[in-house]
């Protein structure tokens, strides 16, 4: 067992379990931890390994938002929650741009534009943008304060949002919450149908890459695999926590900074090393 190798998927665990939910795009940053740190792994398996990780992100949404999911109430008689029932099918719809999409471009996106320059130009892009769309967002009153609210025509726009994170740097939750808060939705409920929205998306795209890479895993490789997991599993309830309160009190502009002084040192920082 190589322990310097453990500790690096310790550190990209608790990065993908901060920046995941976070809009600061978690992409980004694996790519570019794992350009200063070196994962001793084949490409094959660290490509499918910044994706699968993911997982452990999605098993912290289940866990925070169980009530808010589980349709299925069981007291003296079992009842069915036809509100939560309505929320999946209008995920399920904000799926369908990504799922389409993904499936025709993402190999493509990610061989020409999973680059250091695209990484930080996203970064840049978006951070601006969020700083803008709050400066927009304070003229205006959400028309859509909570999950509910949100019809399925917004969940379809969001869903093109999302698909946006595609290119790297982008960050999907950043996509979705920006489109969000230009559609109406409140600051809380955007997070929240983020959250919901990434269970499907990132599942998927999880499945996708345990297909392609195959079920060929050394001992160390699934060992690797799933300590990734559960790290990002237990710093991502804390970060889902962390946001959930601070977007009740706060607005995101504070990620658009970040994410404008990140693309700049992303930018010297490669061109120095070439």
């Amino acid at each position: 067992m190589d322990l310097i190798e453990l500790l690096k998927v310790i550190l990209l665990g608790i990065v993908e379990g901060v920046t995941e939910w976070l809009p600061i795009s978690s992409t980004g940053h694996m790519l570019l931890l794992d350009d200063l740190i070196a994962l001793q792994m084949s490409e094959a398996f660290k490509e499918m390994f910044f994706v699968v990780i993911q997982l452990g992100a999605i098993l912290a949404v289940v866990a925070v938002f169980w009530d808010q999911m589980w349709p299925f109430r069981f007291r003296q008689k079992p009842v069915i929650q036809k509100d939560i029932f309505s929320m999946w099918f209008k995920v399920v719809v904000g799926c369908i741009p990504a799922g389409v999409l993904g499936i025709l471009f993402d190999d493509w996106l990610e061989a020409h534009f999973g680059t250091p320059y695209t990484i930080a130009a996203m970064l840049i892009l978006y951070g601006m943008l969020f700083i803008l769309v709050e400066n927009w967002n304070k003229r205006h009153t959400p028309r859509m304060e909570t999950l509910s609210q949100i019809d399925y025509k917004t969940a379809l726009i969001i869903g093109f949002f999302q698909a946006l994170a595609m290119i790297p740097g982008t960050s999907r939750s950043g996509a979705t919450i920006i489109g969000a808060l230009l559609l109406g939705v409140s600051r809380t409920a955007a997070a929240e149908f983020t959250f919901f929205l990434a269970v499907p998306t990132m599942l998927g795209a999880s499945l996708v890459k345990l297909v392609k890479f195959g079920l060929g895993f050394t001992t160390w490789e699934v060992f690797i695999l799933m300590t990734g997991v559960v790290v990002a599993y237990l710093v991502s309830v804390a970060s889902i926590q962390f946001l959930m309160n601070y977007v009740r009190k706060h607005d995101f502009k504070v990620f658009g900074y970040y994410r404008i002084v990140l693309g700049v040192i992303v930018i010297f920082y490669t061109i120095l090393r070439h």
